[in-house]
């Protein structure tokens, strides 16, 4: 398997077709160097990881849910405030000419 380096990412690369031709030693070199760039018309296209790699990869990241988690946390817990309750049972017992005048109210303090 004829074998490049990759000026852009510093990675031992192959072509694409020679990924294609070569898949038991292209998944050897991965294993053994635990990533290897895939290449197509003299670009980096593609990288192929080893489990070890991957399994590094995903724990060196932090949880995309924790901030979201902390958001609605924070806004559950301000819409249990008394305030927040006592609006929202107004809200929904205001007649539509009241919430009219509210939205007109609104508008004409916003300027």
């Amino acid at each position: 398997m004829a074998k490049s380096r990759s000026a852009a990412s510093e990675l031992e690369a192959v072509t694409a077709t020679e990924a294609k031709n070569n898949f038991g030693a292209l998944l050897d070199n991965v294993i053994e160097r635990g990533r290897i760039a895939i290449t197509k018309h003299h670009e980096v296209s593609a990288v192929v990881l080893s489990r070890r790699e991957y399994e590094f990869l995903l724990s060196s990241q932090e949880d995309p849910l924790v901030e979201l988690r902390d958001e609605f946390a924070a806004l559950v817990q301000r819409m249990n405030a008394p305030g927040a309750k006592r609006a929202g049972r107004a809200l929904f017992d205001a007649t539509p000419a009241r919430l009219g005048r509210a939205a007109v109210a609104a508008i004409r303090r916003r300027g």
